[in-house]
């Protein structure tokens, strides 16, 4: 791998580059406000666990078949039109909601079909906005942009959950009008972003839906982080359940549950913000196990604690912790794929992380259901520790990766 070329410091002067950031974050903050609604609205309707998980169960459904799809063709089309149309779709969702809010009509049935349609906007924006990043900054501010735009989604994810339970404390149908309007300016936004597309356009074939998965399997670095990041949210995930806390352990409303829902992000931001500035250097293979490990352990300390504030700092804790993951993973996962590849990776990638958030949820509905929400989250927060052992043995080539441009062949 070619080292960086030099760059200017500074991110803001980076136009394109500012208007992506900031139309992430108006999705991101759009999306999570629909989170916290959806999640308050199926519980107070049904007051069913298993609802909860079929929520991210329905919304991973589309991604199963969608985000390759999607992957391919940001390869070959414009990746700004395959987001802004994407966006649309969710505002759709919103909209669906809102109506349903208004009238009185909403239900079980109108959640699920909604969250479907989300998941649907979901699985094209997610690899596409992915891709999209690499072209809007030179190579060497990219670690710092994955980290400013990791910032980005924290900043929605704090604000988003917090706006959308006082909201929906005051009145249900604005949260989802003004989900609706964010999500339509974000596309609008993306209008205005000059991308310089790849000049290699690959054919849409069957082939090129599975070649995204064929790369990653075999570069053992690629593959390592995947398969960490999937089982670890997957088992040790708890959003879900926030619904459940809220309301039954720590008997705070819609309000309490969106400063939960904020926590994670809370701690994350902090931490996006300085690797913004300062990036990971050296040891980014321990690195991205020890925070993996940390997650884990923060879980385990929510799932048994009974003081909200507690609560809230292990899922701030978690949240810090993701993040660092989240930076290594996208840098190494761009920086080590071509950019002809870059559309069908990335919607890999994209499918693992809705698998394991939203298949997560459904886990720790269904688990939660049966032997309650607290060992549920426990379990998880065992099961990820062992996962980092694991894939520690299984993994040695990531284990010892020392820097983002380690020059290594790793096919």
């Amino acid at each position: 791998m070619n080292p960086p070329d030099p760059a200017p410091d500074s991110l803001i002067h980076h136009r394109s580059f500012v208007l992506f950031w900031t139309a992430r974050v108006s999705a991101n903050f759009a999306f999570q406000m629909m989170g916290v609604a959806m999640g308050w609205q199926m519980y107070a309707l049904t007051g069913s666990a298993l609802d909860l998980g079929l929520v991210g169960l329905v919304q991973f459904l589309p991604a199963t078949v969608l985000i390759l799809i999607a992957g391919q063709l940001a390869d070959r089309y414009d990746r700004r039109r395959i987001a802004q149309v994407s966006q649309l779709v969710e505002s759709i969702a919103a909209a669906a909601l809102a109506y349903g809010a208004f009238t009185g009509t909403t239900s079980k049935g109108m959640i699920l079909v909604a969250a479907f349609l989300l998941g649907m906007g979901r699985a094209g924006e997610s690899p596409t906005m992915q891709t999209i990043l690499p072209g809007v900054v030179p190579t060497a501010l990219f670690p710092r942009a994955v980290a400013a735009s990791s910032a980005a989604q924290q900043v929605a994810t704090i604000t988003g959950p917090a706006v959308g339970g006082l909201l929906y404390a005051l009145n249900p149908t604005a949260v989802y009008a003004i989900c609706f309007g964010t999500f339509a300016a974000a596309a609008a936004q993306l209008a205005f972003l000059h991308y310089e597309r790849a000049t290699t356009r690959m054919p849409v074939t069957l082939a090129g839906f599975f070649a995204g998965i064929a790369y990653m399997r075999r570069n053992r670095i690629l593959l390592g982080i995947i398969t960490l990041d999937l089982f670890a949210v997957l088992l040790g995930g708890a959003t879900a359940l926030l619904p459940i806390f809220a309301k039954d352990v720590f008997d705070t409303g819609p309000a309490g549950l969106g400063i939960l829902r904020a926590a994670p992000a809370v701690g994350a931001l902090l931490i996006t913000v300085s690797l913004a500035r300062w990036s990971i250097a050296r040891s980014v293979g321990r690195i991205e196990f020890l925070t993996v490990a940390l997650f884990g352990v923060a879980t385990i300390v929510f799932g048994s604690t009974t003081w909200f504030w507690v609560a809230w700092g292990a899922l701030a804790v978690m949240g810090a912790a993701d993040a660092i993951s989240v930076v290594i993973r996208l840098t190494l996962l761009q920086l080590e794929t071509p950019d002809d590849m870059r559309g069908r990776v990335s919607a890999v990638n994209a499918l693992f992380v809705s698998m394991s958030n939203q298949i997560g949820d459904f886990r720790a509905g269904l688990v939660a259901n049966f032997i309650g929400a607290v060992p549920a989250v426990l379990v998880g927060g065992v099961g990820t520790l062992v996962v980092v052992l694991l894939c520690i043995r299984l993994f040695p080539e990531l284990y010892r990766v020392d820097t983002f441009h380690h020059n290594k062949k790793t096919e």
